[in-house]
């Protein structure tokens, strides 16, 4: 009897706690979006809303972002919205990414999912096809490159050493990750004169004056790179022919 019971209340928890976390003030919503890189809101009106249910949904499918949901409108106000609205923020470029739910009449989970995938931009992000959507839609157009090949020791610990570094330079570089090991990316690496058996190597986009730099040969420590972002904010770089790549590279 017992046992039917905790079974029961087990089921109750689970049911009720399947849906998306309640945000519901402005300071909660705050708290929500300083926990994660990503984060998701869904500002709707209630569980029956449109856009509720493919939300719920996305949110199995994109473990990686988390969820909540907020129907309190003097919250809305807050992040500028005045209408339904799902919105992404993420912290490497301080950006709110809004999708209108007005204008979305149709609005599918493998659509939402897309969506969140193409925004997903961390502190570092690994490039490829749908991530470089939001890293070339970004206000931040200078770009801290890491080409390594995945699989490699230095794969993981220089994308975390850099990934660590990043948020001393949010709103001035986005730090994104290239794998040199995919044919994909191929065109990357040639375009800074690169070939997969270079690597590691480090560089900087900007994509304001389609110029680039490679950090010279050498150990990538997280102090030469902090250099490089420096000298580059200071302008040094532009005046430094030197670092700059011959344009037979292009």
């Amino acid at each position: 009897d017992n046992m039917l019971t905790t079974l029961f209340l087990a089921l109750l928890v689970t049911s009720t706690d399947s849906g998306l976390p309640w945000l519901n003030d402005t300071k909660a919503a705050e708290a929500f979006i300083d926990s994660a890189e990503v984060v998701i809101i869904g500002f709707l009106e209630g569980e029956e809303s449109h856009g509720y249910k493919e939300l719920l949904e996305a949110a199995k499918k994109v473990d990686s972002v988390p969820v909540a949901f907020c129907a309190m409108k003097n919250v809305w106000a807050d992040y500028s919205l005045s209408s339904a609205a799902i919105a992404l923020f993420r912290k490497a470029d301080n950006h709110q990414e809004n999708l209108d739910l007005t204008e979305a009449k149709k609005l599918e989970t493998d659509g939402l999912v897309n969506f969140i995938s193409m925004n997903e931009v961390r502190y570092i992000t690994e490039y490829n096809q749908v991530t470089a959507v939001g890293l070339f839609d970004s206000e931040v157009k200078t770009h801290l490159l890491l080409f390594a090949n995945r699989g490699t020791k230095e794969f993981t610990e220089l994308k975390d050493q850099l990934g660590a570094l990043a948020p001393e330079f949010t709103g001035k570089f986005l730090f994104v990750v290239i794998n040199g090991a995919v044919k994909s990316n191929m065109r990357s690496l040639n375009y800074f004169g690169l070939k997969s058996t270079d690597l590691p190597r480090v560089g900087i986009y900007d994509g304001g004056s389609d110029m680039k730099w490679l950090l010279p040969k050498g150990n990538i420590s997280t102090e030469r790179v902090r250099d490089f972002c420096q000298s580059f904010l200071r302008g040094d770089l532009k005046v430094n022919k030197y670092t700059s790549l011959p344009s037979g590279h292009q």
